[in-house]
This record gives structure tokens, sequence and C-alpha cells, in this order.
């Protein structure tokens, strides 16, 4: 994460939730960017790399990372050493406000990408500002961010939703938008990019998928990891928080379960 307000700190288990997270989210992500051989790409909030690897190895060509924690980057280059892939990443320690680019770099991406970025921070306006400007007129900027209201569980855990509606008010008080991804493509407008798709990207699964207890443990440690901002808010206390963190774990065992949740995905370009 990157110039932001994070509530989840920075251990060994959210930095575990966050690899989980890249896990069940990269391969989805990838496919709605179709990066093309050759693309020049800046990822902001770069976070463990995974997704920065990823888009390296389509690209044929290294990716620019920015990020502010020290710790994920140090995650991020562990990580690439690891894979023999330390040659796709140029991480950057630093600001998604304040792009530490050269002024050559200034309009030379042919893509600049953001995920999870903009809940996070209380302007996202200059965010996206800076990556309008950070690629070539014709460049893409693609934002893929978070509306907390759209998670739906089925059956509905007693007492979960009421713990997510105070995990929802700890981004309010932080003064950052956890609703922000029903605004990307105003976003994108108002930065002077022309937007030309919106989509979801999806988030969920059901029992019976494999990967279905994973969404539970991803919701579980989402929670469990912001525990005391969430108790905070005084909306509930930390007993219901850990019987919510419980309850989205036993969620990902029933048989008859679902979670539904689906992040807003945008594109716009700049304009020649």
């Amino acid at each position: 994460m990157t110039g932001s307000s994070y509530i989840h700190g920075a251990g060994a288990e959210e930095e575990a939730r966050l690899s989980l997270l890249n896990d069940l989210l990269n391969g989805a992500c990838l496919r709605e960017l179709a990066v093309s051989p050759g693309e020049r790409i800046l990822d902001v909030g770069s976070g463990l790399g995974q997704l920065s690897r990823a888009l390296a190895r389509a690209a044929g060509r290294p990716v620019v990372g920015i990020e502010q924690s020290a710790a994920q980057i140090a995650g991020a280059l562990a990580r690439a050493r690891e894979a023999g892939e330390t040659g796709l990443l140029e991480l950057r320690e630093g600001d998604a406000r304040e792009l530490p680019l050269a002024p050559a770099e200034w309009g030379s991406f042919d893509l600049a990408h953001a995920r999870f970025v903009l809940e996070h921070v209380q302007d996202p306006e200059r965010v996206v500002a800076g990556m309008v400007r950070a690629v070539r007129p014709g460049g893409r900027v693609v934002l893929c961010d978070d509306d907390h209201d759209l998670l739906r569980l089925h059956p509905e855990p007693p007492g979960l939703m009421a713990v997510w509606a105070a995990f929802v008010e700890t981004y309010r008080r932080l003064g950052n938008d956890p609703l922000v991804g029903r605004r990307l493509v105003a976003l994108l407008h108002g930065a002077g990019a022309r937007p030309r798709r919106a989509t979801f990207v999806f988030f969920g699964a059901c029992a019976g998928d494999p990967a279905f207890p994973g969404f539970a443990a991803n919701l579980a440690a989402n929670l469990a990891g912001a525990r005391e901002a969430i108790a905070a808010t005084g909306l509930v206390g930390v007993a219901e928080v850990d019987r919510a963190v419980e309850a989205a774990l036993a969620h990902g065992r029933r048989p008859d379960a679902a979670i539904w949740y689906a992040m807003p995905w945008v594109e716009g370009i700049r304009p020649e």
C-alpha cells in the first residue's frame, strides 16, 4: 500500500492475508488487464509484487512498482528472489500522491495500474491525476478498488454484517471512502482521462469450489487485522469482532454457503 491510512497493520498475519488475496484474485485481474507484449507498466501500490511480476511476465519487460511500505518492498523482493524473478521488478519506495518518477519518465508509460489503493487515501483525485500524467497520450489507466457495500453472504452468519458495517465505518473515520469503487469512472474523468470501460472483478465462490475456504479465510483475516479499529468505532465490541471472525471461518466449511463480492474495475485513456 502507498500514500495511505491503512488499518490492517504490517505484521506477518497481514502479509499472509495479502499473499492469499493475490492468489485468489490475480488471475481475474490479469484477464481484464489484457497486457500486450512490450507494454511499459507502472504499478502503483505494488505491495508484495505478486501481481507486478505477473504483469511483467505478460509484458516481457520489468514493471516499475511504487510502494510506501519498506516492509512490503522487502517481502516483494524476497518472493521475487525465491521465484528467480528479481529482474521483473523495479521497486521504488514512495507515495502514490507524489509518484517518484524522473522528469523523463512522466508521460512514458503505456499502462498505469492501481488496485486497493484509492480506498486508503484521503485524496484519491490526486493519485489518479498523477497516474494520468505518467502515461503517454493514448496510454491506459486502470483502477480496481472496493465498494464495501457489495458484500453478501448466504446463509448470512449471525452478527457478521454488523461487524462488517463497523469495519466500513473505520474508513470513514480516517477520512477515506469505503465506497470509492463506484466513483472510479468519475475519478478518471476528473483527472483528464477518457473513460472507456467499466466492469466488475468477481471476488467470491461457493461451497464445492476448492478456492471457497480461501475466500472465507480472507474475510476472517480482514476483520481480525482491523480488530481494534473496528471496536474503536463503538458500534460493536471486541468480542463481537472475534465471533464474526470465527463465523466467517465456519462459513467456509458449510456445504451450502456462498460469498458474493465484486470489485469495480475501470479503464481510461489519456487523450492524444
